[in-house]
C-alpha cells in the first residue's frame, strides 16, 4: 500500500470539524488542500494500469493509480501530469460499491439504482461526459449487456427497472471525462447479483385469506393458475412440485410424524392431529387432482361432501423448484363450510404492494390506508347488501393461535376512519393501527347478503412494524443558510431491513413541508434554508423507512438558521461564470440530492429577497397587483399613500430580472435530473414548486422547462400509482400541483398586465433571430402578427412580438397543466373509496378531489379559500350510466387566464374556480340545471385589490343657480365593460351620502334621461335610500344584474333628496309600492359621493376565450367577491370594472358659457385647428406614396406594342434585400421572346430595399 500524493484533487467542501462529508454523497473523508495528501491508499497494477491507457495518450501521464476510500470502494484515476488547473473528478458512489465477491444482492423484480457523486475541481469547465456500461460476470466481466436506449446511461445516475436484467452477476461500471481535460477519465465500479423472487402462492384468486364454502360444493384450489411470479409475466406451472396440507383450525395442528408433516396423499395417521378426511368412508374418494398433463398437482379439488359444516379448514401448499430444490414457496387458505351454497367472493388489496404475503397472513404497513376490493367470482346479479367487518386478533400462547374479536366501533368512525362500509370496495386509514397500537393481528371481512343465503370472505393482516430503537441527531444546532448541517442516525433496527432514509423540513405549518434528501445511508449533510428575512427555527424530520416501505418518523429538535446575504449577493453576481463556488460545483455534480438541495436552498432565499422587494415596492407607491400575483389566502397588504417612486421603480425591475436570470439558469440543472422512483419524484417536484413560487420572476424559458418537467413527473407518478402509498401519492401530487400552478399563473401575469415583461423575454422576442436571412416563412418577420390594427411602428411590433410569443407560450402552458393536473386527479383516485376527500390547500392551488354517491351531490357545498365556494342545488341532471359513485375535483387559482382575444375582460384581478365530475373510469360528465336552480359560485378577487375613491359631487353648490330639473342626472356608459353582445355585466352604484341622516329618492333609465313627475313617468326602476338601508360602510347601493343591462348602451341615473314629509312617508312605512312624485326642482342640504363598477360572470369555452351567456350576476357581488349562477361546470372567473365618474349633466349645462370657460373652448380650438394642418399634411405624403408604390411603364417600351404584361417585384426589409445594379429580364413564351429588358424608371429609383 502506498499514499497518493498529489494524484487527487482538492475537494472543494466545507470543513465541519477535521472531517467533511460530500452533501447527499453519504461518504466521509477528510479535506486537502493542492499538494496535501489525502487518506487514500492505492495498489499498483501494470496490467490495469495498461488496460486503461490503451486508448489514451501515453505522454500525458505520469500514472494511473487505484484508490480505495475508507468504505472500501475503489477508484481509478487517470492523472495527467500537465494543466493542473483541470483535474480529474472524484466519483462517490451510492449505495456503497461491492466488490466481485461479494456483491451487491437484487431480486429480478426489484428497481435497480445507483446515484453517484462527482467532486469536481476545474477552472475552465465543469462540463463532463458521462457513461454507464453494464458486463455480465462469470469468472471475470467481460461481455458488455446492450441495455434498451430507454434506459439513460450518460449521466450520473443509473437506473434500471425491474425484469431488466437476467439472473446472474453484473459489473456496473460509471466513467466520467471532463471536457476541458479529455485525455483524463476517472471510473468507479460495483458489483450485483441477480436472485429470484419470492413466488407469491394463491391457492384462490387473488389470494383471499378466508372463504365460504358449501358443503355440497366441489372446492378448487389452484395455485397452479392463480399464483404469481413477480420476475415474470406468467406464472410458469410446470417448473414446480406440489405438496398440499390440511388440518381443522382451531382444533388441530397439521397432522405430522417425527415433526414431518403430512400431505393429504399419505396413508400414516397422526394420533394428535386428526386429518381432514378422516371421517369419510374407505372406498369414496374425497379429492382429486386437478391440473393439467404436465403439471397434474398444479389444482386440487376437494369433492363436494368431503368436509364438515361449520367447520373451518386451514389447507395449505408447499412448492419446490424442478430445477432448484432450495425454492420454495408456500401458500394457504382458510375454508369455513357451511349447510347453504354460498358465492366465491375474493378479496384483493387494490394496491398490491402494500399487501405482502406471508402464508397465513399479509404484511401490512400501519403508517398507510388499507384499501381493498371485493370481486364476487360467481354470479352475483342478485346481492342485496355488501357489509364489511373488522377483526382484532390477540394470540393465544396456550393453544399457539390468533383469537379473533369483532371491533365494534366501525359505526362511531365511518367516513372517518372507515370508507366504503357497504360497497364492493373499503378502506380503513392508518388511524384504526395508530390508535391501536397493541393490536398486530387484523382480519377485514366482506359479507354478500343475497336472499337467502349470504356469503363471506376475509383477508387477515400482521402488523409490519416499522423501524425502532434508534434516534437522529443534527450538527451544528444553529447555522447560516450556507451551512452545511450533518445529520446522523442510529440504532435504527428492522426484522426487515432498513431501506432508506427521507429528509422533510418546515417552519410554521407542519402540513407544509419541503422535501430536502432521500438518503440510502444513516449519514447526510443537508443545505438548509429560512423562510423570513431574519432568524428561521426549522424543524426536522426523518423518515426511517424498511424494506417493505414501512417509515418510522423521528423529529429533531429544532435548529436556528440566519440568512447570509454576503454570501447569496456574491454567488448571485458571479453565478454564470464561478466554477470555485460550493454551490455551483454541486449543482453540476448531477447528483439527485445536492442539486435539488442547492436549488431548494436558493430558491426559498430567492423568494423571501422578492418578497421583501415588492414590499419595498409598495412602501414607494408602486401597486401590487401590477407587479406581482397574490397568493391563495394572503392577507392584504395596505397601499402606501406616497406618490409612484420612479427610481424605486428601476431599482425593483433591475432586482427581478436579475433573480430571473439565476433562475433561469438553476431550472437547467433540475430538469436534467432522472426520475426514477417515488422519492425522486417528491424530492424534484418539490425543489420545482420552490423554484417557481416567484411567480413574477420566471422567463419563458423556466416556463418551459419547468411545466414540461412538472408534466413528465406528473407522468410518472401516474405510472406508478399502483406501487407506491397513498401517502406518496398525495405528497407528490402536492408538490406537482403546485409547480403546475405557479407556471401557469406566472405565463399569464405579463398578458392580465400583473407582473413585469422581463428583459431577457423582450430581448429574446425582438432580436433577430440566426436564421433570419435564410428562413423566408419566419413568424418573427411577419409583422402583420404584432401590429395593433393599423398601427406599425416598431414599438408597437416589438411590444406585439413579445406577447404574441407570451400567448403562444401560455396556450402551450395551459393545455400542459391540464394535461399534468389530469394524470395526478387520476393518480389520487385511484387511492380514493367513496365518501374520502383529499384537499391539497396550498398558497399556488387549491386541489380538492373526492368520491362521493349521486345522490350526495344534491346540495353539495365545496368550500374553497376564503369566502369562495361552489353549490350544487338539488335538482340536476348528469349524464352518466354508472349509478354508484363519481369523482368530483374542484380547483381554486389566484390568477385567472389571459384569454385568447385582444380585448379586456377585465379578469386580471380575479380568481378562478372550476368543478369537474367523473365517473369511476375517469371519463368527464356533464352537469345541466334548470335557470330556477342554478349552480351558485362565490369567485374572489385578488386581496390586494386597490378600490378607487369616491367622488364628491358638490351638489349645494346647485342651489345657487336657479334651475327646474326635477332629479340630479348621473349618466354612466357601460360600452367599455361589454365590447359586444356577446358579453354582459352587472352594474353596482354605490353613494355616500356625507349627511347620514338623509334619505334620497333614486331613478334611472337604460340610454335616456329618466323623468318622473305628475304627468310623466319615463323610468325604468326607482328605489329609496334611507338611513335604515345603509350597509356597513355607510353606504347607499343599488345593483343591476347583467340580464337587466342586457343590450344597453348607458344608465342614467337621477337622484333627489327627500324633504322631511316623504322621509316620515316612506322610510317609516315599508308598506309603499310607488316612489314619491313632485314637480319641485330638487333641493340638496348635503353633498354626497358616487362610485359605480361593473361586475361579470364569465366561464371559459374551449377555444380559451371568456364569456358570459347562460351566467347571472348575483346581488352577493361586491367589490372582493362576484356571485355568479349557471347551468353548467367549466372554469370561471369574475370580471371587475370600476367605471370613471359618472358625466353630471345638470351640471355640464349650467356650466356651459364661454366665459367660464375660456380655457376649455380655446383648447378644442386649437386641436380642431390642428387636427386639419394633420390632415392636409396626411394627404400630401400620401400621394407621394402613392408615386412610389405606382406601376412605372419601363422606357424602352414600344409605343405600337398590342400586349402588356405587369411584373411584380417584391424586395422586402431584409438584409442586402435592395440593389442599385441594373436588373435585367427577358420573358419567353411558347412561340416567342422578348430582347434583353431593363427594370428602370426615369422619375425613381427602383429595387430599393423595402
Amino acid at each position: 500500500m502506498t499514499t497518493v500524493e498529489n494524484a487527487v484533487v482538492p475537494t472543494a467542501s466545507i470543513s465541519v470539524g477535521r472531517e467533511t462529508m460530500i452533501p447527499g454523497a453519504n461518504i466521509f473523508f477528510s479535506t486537502a488542500s493542492e499538494g496535501t495528501t489525502l487518506p487514500l491508499t492505492t495498489t499498483s497494477s501494470p496490467a490495469t494500469t495498461a488496460a486503461m491507457l490503451s486508448n489514451t495518450t501515453t505522454s500525458s501521464f505520469v500514472s494511473t493509480e487505484s484508490a480505495t476510500f475508507q468504505d472500501g470502494s475503489t477508484m481509478a484515476l487517470i492523472m495527467p501530469a500537465v494543466n493542473r488547473s483541470c483535474y480529474p473528478p472524484v466519483i462517490i458512489l451510492s449505495p456503497t460499491p461491492s466488490t466481485l465477491s461479494s456483491p451487491s444482492e437484487y431480486q429480478r423484480s426489484q428497481n435497480i439504482y445507483m446515484t453517484s457523486y462527482l467532486q469536481l475541481n476545474c477552472n475552465e469547465s465543469f462540463s463532463a461526459t458521462k457513461k454507464w456500461t453494464v458486463k455480465e460476470c462469470s469468472s471475470s466481466c467481460t461481455f458488455e449487456i446492450q441495455l434498451d436506449q430507454s434506459i439513460i446511461t450518460t449521466r450520473s445516475e443509473l437506473f434500471i427497472p425491474a425484469k431488466t436484467l437476467s439472473y446472474g452477476t453484473y459489473e456496473l461500471k460509471l466513467s466520467v471525462t471532463m471536457m476541458a481535460l479529455s485525455n483524463s477519465t476517472s471510473f468507479i465500479s460495483t458489483f450485483i447479483t441477480i436472485n429470484p423472487s419470492s413466488v407469491i402462492v394463491n391457492l384462490v384468486q387473488f389470494g383471499t385469506s378466508m372463504i365460504t364454502h358449501g358443503f355440497r360444493q366441489n372446492l378448487t384450489l389452484n395455485p397452479g393458475a392463480y399464483s404469481t411470479d413477480p420476475d415474470t409475466i406468467t406464472f410458469n406451472t410446470s417448473n414446480w412440485n406440489y405438496d398440499y396440507y390440511c388440518r381443522i383450525d382451531g382444533h388441530y395442528n397439521f397432522p405430522s410424524i417425527n415433526g414431518s408433516m403430512l400431505t393429504i396423499n399419505d396413508s400414516r395417521i397422526d394420533s394428535i392431529n386428526s386429518s381432514c378426511f378422516g371421517n369419510q368412508p374407505n372406498n369414496r374418494t374425497s379429492w382429486q387432482y386437478a391440473g393439467s398433463k404436465i403439471s397434474d398437482k398444479s389444482a386440487l379439488i376437494i369433492l363436494s361432501g368431503s368436509l364438515v359444516s361449520n367447520q373451518t379448514y386451514q389447507f395449505t401448499v408447499m412448492m419446490t423448484h424442478r430445477q432448484n430444490s432450495y425454492l420454495k414457496a408456500t401458500g394457504s387458505v382458510l375454508v369455513h363450510v357451511q349447510d347453504s351454497n354460498p358465492h366465491m367472493i375474493a378479496i384483493v388489496c387494490v394496491i398490491s404492494s402494500m399487501c405482502i404475503p406471508d402464508i397465513k397472513y399479509q404484511y401490512v404497513n400501519p403508517t398507510t390506508q388499507v384499501a381493498l376490493a371485493s370481486i364476487c367470482i360467481d354470479d352475483c346479479k342478485t346481492v342485496q347488501s355488501i357489509t364489511w367487518n373488522i377483526y382484532q386478533g390477540l394470540m393465544n400462547s396456550s393453544s399457539n393461535s390468533v383469537q379473533w374479536t369483532l371491533f365494534n366501533e366501525m359505526n362511531t368512525y365511518r367516513d372517518i376512519w372507515f370508507f366504503g362500509m357497504n360497497t364492493s370496495n373499503f378502506t380503513a386509514i392508518n388511524k384504526l393501527f395508530i390508535d391501536n397500537p397493541s393490536i398486530i393481528y387484523w382480519r377485514f371481512e366482506v359479507v354478500y347478503s343475497f336472499s337467502s343465503e349470504s356469503s363471506s370472505s376475509s383477508l387477515s393482516f400482521v402488523i409490519n412494524r416499522p423501524p425502532q430503537n434508534g434516534f437522529c441527531s443534527i450538527s451544528p444546532t444553529n447555522g447560516t443558510t450556507s451551512t452545511l448541517f450533518t445529520i446522523s442516525c442510529f440504532n435504527w433496527t428492522d426484522d426487515d431491513g432498513i431501506k432508506d432514509y427521507s429528509f422533510y423540513g418546515w417552519t410554521t405549518n407542519p402540513t407544509d413541508r419541503v422535501m430536502f434528501a432521500h438518503s440510502y445511508v444513516s449519514n447526510i449533510q443537508l443545505l438548509l434554508s429560512t423562510t423570513d428575512d431574519n432568524t428561521s427555527l426549522i424543524n426536522i424530520i426523518v423518515y426511517i423507512r424498511d424494506s417493505y416501505d414501512c417509515a418510522a418518523e423521528f423529529n429533531i429538535s429544532s435548529i436556528i438558521i440566519v440568512p447570509d446575504w454576503t454570501y447569496m449577493e456574491n454567488l448571485i453576481a458571479n453565478f454564470q461564470n464561478s466554477t470555485n463556488d460550493l454551490f455551483v460545483q454541486m449543482l453540476s455534480s448531477g447528483n439527485q440530492n445536492m442539486v435539488s438541495q442547492v436549488v431548494t436552498s436558493l430558491s426559498q432565499q430567492f423568494n423571501i429577497m422578492n418578497n421583501q422587494a415588492i414590499k419595498t415596492a409598495l412602501a414607494n407607491g408602486i401597486s401590487s397587483t401590477t407587479i406581482a400575483i397574490s397568493p391563495l389566502g394572503s392577507k392584504t397588504q395596505q397601499p402606501s399613500s406616497v406618490s409612484l417612486n420612479a427610481s424605486a421603480l428601476v431599482e425593483y425591475n433591475k432586482q427581478l430580472n436579475t433573480y430571473a436570470n439565476v433562475r433561469d439558469s438553476l431550472i437547467t440543472y433540475i430538469t436534467n435530473l432522472m426520475i426514477t422512483t417515488a422519492d425522486s419524484i417528491k424530492l424534484q417536484a418539490s425543489s420545482l414548486a420552490q423554484l417557481t413560487q416567484a411567480t413574477n420572476q420566471l422567463t419563458r424559458t423556466t416556463l418551459m422547462l419547468a411545466s414540461d418537467k412538472c408534466y413528465q413527473l406528473a407522468w410518472s407518478l401516474h405510472s406508478m400509482v399502483t406501487t407506491i402509498t397513498s401517502e406518496d401519492v398525495q405528497t407528490a401530487a402536492n408538490y406537482i400541483a403546485q409547480c403546475a400552478n405557479n407556471v401557469l399563473s406566472s405565463v399569464n401575469g405579463p398578458l392580465q398586465q400583473r407582473t413585469t415583461i422581463l428583459d431577457s423575454d423582450w430581448s429574446r422576442a425582438n432580436n433577430f433571430p440566426v436564421d433570419y436571412d435564410t428562413n423566408l416563412e419566419s413568424e418573427w418577420a411577419n409583422p402583420n402578427l404584432f401590429a395593433y390594427n393599423n398601427d406599425f411602428s416598431w414599438e408597437t411590433i416589438q411590444k406585439g412580438r413579445n406577447s404574441y410569443y407570451q400567448k403562444q407560450m401560455a396556450d402551450q402552458i395551459n393545455t400542459q397543466t391540464t394535461e399534468t393536473i389530469s394524470l395526478i386527479t387520476k393518480a389520487l383516485n385511484i387511492h380514493l373509496n367513496i365518501g374520502q376527500n383529499l384537499i391539497m390547500n396550498t398558497s399556488s392551488i387549491l386541489l380538492s378531489v373526492e368520491t362521493i354517491s349521486i345522490d350526495a351531490l344534491s346540495n353539495k357545498l365545496i368550500q374553497q379559500v376564503g369566502n369562495a365556494q361552489i353549490r350544487i342545488p338539488p335538482n340536476f341532471t348528469l349524464t352518466t350510466n354508472d349509478n354508484t359513485s363519481i369523482s368530483l375535483r374542484s380547483i381554486m387559482q389566484p390568477l385567472a387566464l389571459a384569454d385568447n382575444t385582444q380585448l379586456q375582460s377585465n379578469t386580471n384581478l380575479s380568481t378562478s374556480l372550476s368543478l369537474t365530475i367523473f365517473d369511476r373510469n375517469g371519463n368527464e360528465i356533464p352537469i345541466q340545471t334548470d335557470i330556477n336552480h342554478p349552480i351558485e359560485l362565490i369567485i374572489l378577487r385578488d386581496p390586494n385589490i386597490i378600490i378607487p375613491s369616491m367622488t364628491l359631487q358638490n351638489v349645494t353648490s346647485m342651489n345657487m343657480s336657479p334651475h327646474y330639473q326635477l332629479f340630479n342626472l348621473h349618466f354612466i356608459d357601460i360600452t367599455q365593460s361589454q365590447w359586444n353582445n356577446n358579453r354582459t355585466v352587472a352594474l353596482t352604484f354605490e353613494m355616500h351620502p356625507l349627511n347620514i341622516s338623509l334619505a334620497y329618492l333614486l331613478i334611472y333609465r337604460f340610454d335616456n334621461s329618466p323623468q318622473l313627475n305628475s304627468s310623466i313617468n319615463q323610468i325604468d326602476g326607482w328605489t329609496l335610500f334611507c338611513p335604515s338601508n345603509l350597509t356597513n360602510d355607510s353606504l347607499y347601493t343599488y345593483f343591476l344584474n347583467n340580464q337587466q343591462t342586457s343590450g344597453h348602451q348607458s344608465v342614467i341615473f337621477g337622484l333627489r333628496e327627500l324633504n322631511s314629509t316623504e322621509f316620515y312617508s316612506y322610510c317609516m312605512n315599508s308598506s309603499i309600492n310607488s316612489p314619491p312624485i313632485t314637480n319641485q326642482p330638487f333641493n340638496f342640504t348635503s353633498n354626497y359621493e358616487l362610485r359605480s363598477y361593473t361586475a361579470c360572470c364569465y366561464y371559459l369555452n374551449s377555444n380559451n376565450i371568456w364569456q358570459t351567456d347562460g351566467l347571472l350576476v348575483g346581488s352577493q357581488t361586491n367589490h372582493y367577491q362576484t356571485q355568479c349562477f349557471s347551468t353548467h361546470l367549466t372554469t370561471f372567473a369574475g370580471g371587475f370594472l370600476v367605471l370613471p365618474a359618472p358625466i353630471n349633466w345638470n351640471y355640464v349645462f349650467a356650466n356651459a358659457d364661454f366665459m367660464k370657460n375660456k380655457t376649455v373652448y380655446l383648447t378644442i380650438i386649437c386641436i380642431y385647428i390642428l387636427y386639419f394642418l394633420l390632415v392636409i399634411y396626411a394627404r400630401y405624403k400620401d400621394k407621394k406614396d402613392i408615386e412610389k408604390l405606382g406601376v412605372t411603364p419601363l422606357p424602352d417600351n414600344y409605343f405600337n406594342d398590342q400586349y402588356f404584361y405587369q411584373i411584380l417585384v417584391f424586395t422586402g426589409n431584409r438584409k442586402n434585400a435592395g440593389t442599385k445594379s441594373k436588373v435585367q429580364f427577358i420573358l419567353v413564351g411558347d412561340n416567342d421572346e422578348t430582347s434583353v429588358r431593363t427594370f428602370a424608371d426615369p422619375h425613381r429609383k427602383v429595387l430599393q430595399r423595402g
